[in-house]
């Protein structure tokens, strides 16, 4: 089913093909997750949830993401088990772990390539990963950090790391790939944070400007520490304009509870949720659905978990829906803002988590 749905444009159903089409694959999913994971068979009882009867998928109890820290959460046997992913956390931060067979392992690598090449392009271009080598360790156990650069650098060829180990700016190495490819498309990726202290600033504390004009960029991880450093969206984009001429640069949001299922911005500065994931805002008073435009807890939706039951989380983050089917961009579907973590909460994005790492050395 998952994979007929592949073929179509992921940003093409409006509201109601997709509720009709999410609440087939969601209620399969949540009875296959509440007969093999022994867990969410008690979370279900014990909220009185019966998986078999008729529901819509946003009556669905969700997860919190904070019990993948404390439950090894599972839906296949140990010996389907390919891949381990654990979640960013700072020192002292239990950290999610989240295990994959080659079902979902698949899965999410298919969406993630339909989703990102509907912004990027199919063609695989020169690519900038704006981190260190070092970062990529066990290839059976990422971080989160790790999985993303993996993640993305399916759609790079001819791949540097734009860091050294010790995190300072390669600017010979930078210039020298440039010089290889000229006129040819670059792709960069990177950690929000991480491209501002040691790609952003390095260039311009050093006045060194390298075209990159024709250029994508795409990034994520958290805005927890330029947003206390009073950096803006706006701010970090034209920032980046100034000292390189990148002017395509496209934020995403995900987790890697649910790796796979991106939101990514458009044009228009919109996350957008696609044919096989979801955004609902739950008000934090009564879990009540809130209606577009008030602000509330995110939870999100994805069809991609089948080796654990991570299809319907609550986040630890703050949202608010700003629209469905109408973006000026095209794309249809929900699209919504990110408000920043809820008061309290553990920093977990991956920029985040690096800048609180830093800032205690």
């Amino acid at each position: 089913m998952l994979d007929n749905f592949l073929e179509t444009d992921l940003f093409s159903w409006g509201k109601d093909e997709k509720n009709r089409n999410l609440n087939e694959i969601l209620t399969l999913m949540t009875q296959h997750h509440y007969d093999h994971c022994p867990e969410y068979h008690r979370i279900l009882d014990g909220m009185r949830f019966d998986p078999r009867t008729e529901y819509d998928y946003t009556e669905i109890p969700f997860i919190p993401v904070r019990l993948f820290k404390d439950y090894r959460l599972k839906s296949v046997p140990d010996s389907e088990i390919i891949k381990t992913m654990t979640s960013s956390g700072t020192t002292g931060q239990q950290v999610s772990k989240i295990y994959l067979d080659r079902e979902t392992a698949s899965l999410q690598q298919k969406t993630l390539v339909k989703i990102v090449s509907s912004f990027t392009g199919s063609a695989r271009m020169p690519m900038i990963i704006i981190d260190s080598p070092s970062v990529i360790k066990d290839r059976r156990e990422f971080s989160a950090r790790g999985a993303g650069i993996l993640g993305f650098s399916i759609f790079g060829r001819d791949r540097i790391y734009a860091l050294k180990d010790d995190m300072s700016l390669d600017a010979d190495g930078l210039q020298k790939f440039l010089d290889d490819h000229k006129e040819e498309k670059i792709f960069l990726f990177g950690f929000t944070f991480m491209i501002w202290q040691y790609f952003y600033k390095e260039l311009q504390k050093n006045s060194i400007f390298i075209d990159l004009s024709n250029a994508v960029m795409i990034h994520g991880g958290g805005w927890k520490k330029l947003t206390s450093e009073s950096v803006s969206m706006s701010e970090f984009n034209r920032s980046l304009k100034e000292v390189c001429s990148l002017s395509d640069i496209h934020n995403y949001y995900g987790m890697v509870e649910q790796t796979g299922t991106v939101y990514m911005e458009c044009r228009c500065g919109h996350l957008h949720s696609s044919n096989f994931s979801d955004v609902i805002i739950r008000n934090p008073e009564d879990w009540s659905i809130q209606p577009d435009g008030e602000k509330g807890v995110i939870e999100t939706v994805s069809v991609l978990p089948h080796s654990y039951p991570g299809h319907v989380l609550l986040t630890e983050d703050e949202g608010v829906i700003e629209g469905e089917d109408d973006c000026p961009c095209g794309r249809r579907g929900k699209y919504f803002r990110v408000l920043g973590r809820i008061k309290n909460a553990e920093i977990r994005g991956c920029s985040d988590t690096y800048a609180d790492k830093i800032s205690r050395t």
